[in-house]
């Protein structure tokens, strides 16, 4: 048995169990409870490219129709405030690899609702090989792989990887954001044989201005992938 099916096993397991709510603590049998999932519910119109909220009747933003993006659509499931926004830091910066399991499921779903054409192959976001050492896990592959199972797909972690360290995307404007990430990301030897004529999703936990997942892709487009979607948890507002 490979290491992810026993951990989803557990996950599985632990789902039947007492759980306290990530949200408002109370004890429940799932880590996001039914009551704070229909209080932070967000039907909220989105760009059909990017994902960024839009009014309604829209259909794309302003942005995206001025310049598509390199990737073909992006979903999210939720806006990247509270109590999501917590959620995210805590998988990302304080360990908290317990909610990779259901935010994955809630990933998938959202997947799934917007009716995403099928993928071959599901790609993380890869981090620096300091921040990696640093952090112990890229919460990125830990989504990815989860979402791939859920969707019956393949997850594969060693196909783009970041080439240098950059520096904390927070407080860049869009075009610093850009410049921060030429160059950081390539494709490993042997990805085109994998990626040629394949359909791909880049997952990720956050999209703020979109440039990360536009660097991913333009990656894996260059590598011969046939379209590129990608997948995030949160998606940042416009200010």
């Amino acid at each position: 048995m490979r290491f992810s099916d026993l951990v989803l096993a557990a996950e599985r397991l632990g789902h039947r169990l007492p759980s306290q709510c990530a949200v408002c603590r109370s004890w429940q049998a799932l880590r996001l409870c039914q009551a704070c999932l229909a209080r932070h519910h967000q039907a909220l119109p989105r760009c059909t490219s990017c994902a960024i909220e839009v009014p309604h009747g829209q259909g794309r933003c302003g942005r995206c129709i001025a310049e598509a993006p390199p990737f073909d659509r992006a979903v999210t499931v939720w806006t990247h405030a509270y109590p999501w926004k917590g959620l995210v830091e805590q998988l990302k910066f304080h360990d908290g690899l317990d909610l990779a399991g259901t935010l994955a499921a809630h990933l998938a779903r959202a997947v799934a609702q917007a009716g995403h054409p099928r993928v071959d192959l599901v790609v993380p976001v890869p981090l620096a090989r300091a921040r990696l050492s640093e952090r112990g896990y890229n919460q990125a592959w830990e989504l990815a792989w989860r979402v791939a199972h859920h969707v019956g797909t393949t997850a594969r972690s060693d196909l783009v990887e970041r080439r240098r360290s950059t520096a904390p995307q927070i407080g860049l404007d869009p075009a610093g954001r850009q410049r921060n990430l030429r160059g950081a990301f390539m494709a490993t030897p042997g990805a085109s044989a994998v990626l040629r004529s394949r359909r791909v999703a880049v997952v990720d936990d956050v999209m703020t201005t979109g440039a990360t997942a536009a660097a991913v892709s333009r990656v894996l487009r260059e590598a011969g992938a046939r379209s590129v979607h990608v997948w995030v948890l949160t998606r940042t507002p416009l200010d």
